[in-house]
């Protein structure tokens, strides 16, 4: 079981080689457009030799269980699948930037479509509008709708930028009246471009910004958004035949304008030459004729300097497009040397990876060799066939060295040619740049947007003059309405100084009313002080006393009780004394005396009995009116603590009153001194 297990092993790691061999030559960045076709094929060779190569296994060395025999097949697996990744993830970010360069130039392209359409719409309608001006009885002739596309647009450019001549007419006479056509063009409109045959290929200008015209500053409209998707669905030749269709039609236009002019031209000449044929046949008119000769001579030597002047201005724009489109292509020769320049680097970078990989596996076949490590083969045959077995291997990695080698030497040939003609297109590009830039003047002054910039600063004068002078009318209005608020601010200080006294001597009478009142507060309060002190001293003994009385008073009812139980008892024991002398035989006589004395007896002590209730009763008439003293007294006090009350709640409320007069004083005061400090920074 120890003997087969690594022999699987092996076999595993084997497989997973060949698999990431191949997925680092799959993984290789495909050839775009910007690349020459030579090293595809290179590539795609070199994918196959490397699928094929056979790499030596890893071996792994003595495991005690199969559990660590795993655990390293999966870390040398995942060392593996790491490499792949991260060849993976720059594959990715390489890929990306192409995608980010790509969405740049198709942004530059679609503003540079969207601008020579704009301005292609607007030169045809012009040209549309000059005619129905000039001839409106004239058919219109329907123009086809805008639509350029991008790789026939240079030629379009080059065959807009040349003179619209129609047949009829002979060269020069066509040149001049398509320059005169130019000029009262000109004249007439002034567009974001000047009009005129010779401008038309201005509108391929904007592209030498690219970042200007690759962020536009405001989102696409809805019609620049139709003609994008209409470019992207048509095919080149609907694209060339459409293009076609709208040049004819301009050229039709601009060569029925030309025709126009050059007819008027002549009418006019016509005239000018009967003219002068009757001035002739009138003596008294010589003089007039000869000056009108003169300046008719003059006119058509500055109209023939005026063609020439033009005729080198078209030359010369001419030759400014060419310069444009000579560093436009210039340009893009740069960026796709640069292109391929990147992917010779990241060639050779990967190269020299599978160089070193290819060193790393020799020396490891140069040590196998020298320790002999192969003498006891997994087959169980000869050390000598695993020996040679290296040697293949080796000879074979060899020969994988000297080609890749010899291909490394190609690529730096290539990429030092290849700087080579980087280094002279840039040259090449900063001579023309050099060139657009070192205009001279004269040739600057003598063209159309510096007439025009001439003019359109004059009228730009003449609205700054206009704009001073309403701005001195309105520093006048201004004044005025400055004057009239200082006066309103004064008024309003009057006014606020009046309020002011009116609002102090109402605060001086509420002043006075509250010390008076405060007085008698206190006057109350003293009394009520010294009541309260007198009740508070009198009011124990009151108590101390009440219940003596009360206790006296329970006693004398309890003596008073006992008083009547002894005279019953009294009474009883005098009954029974009289019936025991009856019984014992006395006389009648003491027995009337003590029958009479009884009776006197029994007479007084009711007489004492009615005058102990009348003194009771008297006893409580005097209670009850202490009683009644005493809830007088305190009714009285009720009546004074609820007029300290009363005098408590008016005294708070007039200082609520005060503090809210001061609260209104400060606010009033705080208001006045920043109207006051208002009112003195307008006067400043």
């Amino acid at each position: 079981m120890h003997q087969q297990r690594p022999h699987e092993v092996r076999a595993g790691v084997a497989v997973i080689g060949e698999g990431n061999m191949s997925g680092a030559g799959g993984g290789k960045r495909p050839s775009g457009g910007d690349s020459p076709p030579g090293p595809p094929e290179k590539k795609s060779k070199k994918e196959e030799k490397t699928t094929t190569t056979l790499i030596e296994p890893i071996r792994i060395a003595g495991v005690s269980s199969t559990e660590e025999m795993d655990m390293k097949v999966l870390q040398f697996k995942n060392k593996k699948l790491c490499e792949r990744l991260e060849q993976r993830q720059t594959l990715e970010d390489e890929l990306r930037e192409k995608i980010e360069k790509l969405e740049k130039r198709q942004a530059t392209d679609d503003t540079t479509l969207l601008i020579v359409n704009r301005y292609w719409s607007k030169l045809d309608e012009n040209v549309h509008v000059l005619r129905k001006r000039i001839e409106p009885d004239a058919p219109a002739t329907p123009a086809p709708p805008p639509l350029p596309e991008p790789t026939p647009l240079k030629e379009d450019g080059v065959s807009l930028a040349s003179p619209a001549v129609p047949p009829p007419p002979p060269p020069e006479g066509q040149r001049e009246g398509e320059e005169r056509q130019e000029e009262r063009h000109g004249e007439q409109r002034q567009p974001p471009l000047p009009a005129g045959p010779e401008e038309l290929s201005t509108p391929t200008e904007p592209p030498q910004d690219p970042p200007t015209a690759a962020l536009p500053p405001a989102p696409l409209s809805d019609n620049a958004k139709g003609f994008l998707a209409t470019l992207e669905h048509s095919n080149e030749e609907e694209l060339t035949l459409h293009l076609q269709d709208r040049m004819q039609f301009s050229k039709e236009a601009i060569a029925c304008l030309v025709c126009v002019f050059d007819r008027l031209h002549s009418r006019s000449d016509n005239m000018c030459k009967q003219v002068q044929a009757g001035a002739r046949e009138d003596e008294s008119q010589a003089d007039d004729a000869h000056a009108n000769g003169a300046l008719l001579d003059e006119n058509t030597r500055l109209r023939d300097l005026a063609t020439l002047l033009q005729g080198r201005h078209h030359k010369m724009s001419m030759e400014y497009n060419e310069l444009v489109d000579k560093v436009t292509s210039s340009e893009t020769k740069v960026s796709e040397m640069e292109t391929t320049v990147e992917d010779l680097q990241w060639d050779i970078e990967k190269l020299r990876n599978r160089e070193q990989k290819l060193n790393k596996h020799l020396s490891e076949a140069m040590e196998q060799l020298k320790s002999g490590y192969g003498s006891g083969g997994s087959s169980g045959g000869l050390p000598g066939g695993q020996i040679t077995l290296n040697i293949q291997k080796f000879e074979s990695l060899n020969a994988e060295l000297e080609h890749n080698q010899e291909l490394a030497n190609n690529r730096m040939a290539e990429l030092e040619k290849l700087q080579v003609e980087l280094q002279e297109a840039v040259r090449e590009s900063e001579k023309l740049k050099m060139d657009l830039r070192n205009i001279p003047e004269d040739v600057v002054k003598e063209t159309l947007e510096y007439k025009c910039l001439q003019s359109q600063f004059s009228l730009l004068y003449n609205e700054s003059l206009g704009v001073k002078t309403q701005l001195d009318e309105a520093r006048a209005l201004l004044l005025t309405a400055k004057n009239a608020h200082l006066r309103q601010i004064e008024h309003m200080e009057s006014d606020e100084l009046s309020l002011q006294k009116k609002l102090r001597t109402e605060v001086i009478q509420l002043e006075d009313t509250l010390a008076q009142v405060r007085k008698e507060y206190e006057m109350l309060r003293i009394e009520f002080e010294q009541n309260l002190a007198a009740n508070e001293q009198a009011g124990p003994i009151n108590r101390e006393m009440r219940h003596l009385i009360s206790s006296l008073q329970n006693h004398n009812l309890q003596l008073k009780g006992d008083v009547q139980r002894y005279k019953r008892k009294l009474r009883e024991t005098q009954m029974e004394i009289n019936k025991l002398r009856c019984q014992s035989g006395d006389t009648g006589v003491l027995i009337g005396e003590e029958t009479t004395s009884e009776s006197i007896d029994v007479k007084k002590e009711e007489n004492e009995d009615q005058e102990e209730e009348e003194e009771r009763r008297k006893e409580l008439e005097r209670q009850r009116a202490r009683e009644r003293e005493r809830e007088s007294d305190r009714e009285r006090e009720r009546e004074r603590e609820r007029e300290r009350q009363r005098s408590d709640e008016l005294k708070r409320k007039d200082s609520d009153t005060l503090k809210m007069l001061r609260v209104e004083l400060k606010y009033f005061y705080s208001n006045t001194h920043t109207h006051g400090c208002n009112t003195h920074i307008i006067q400043v």
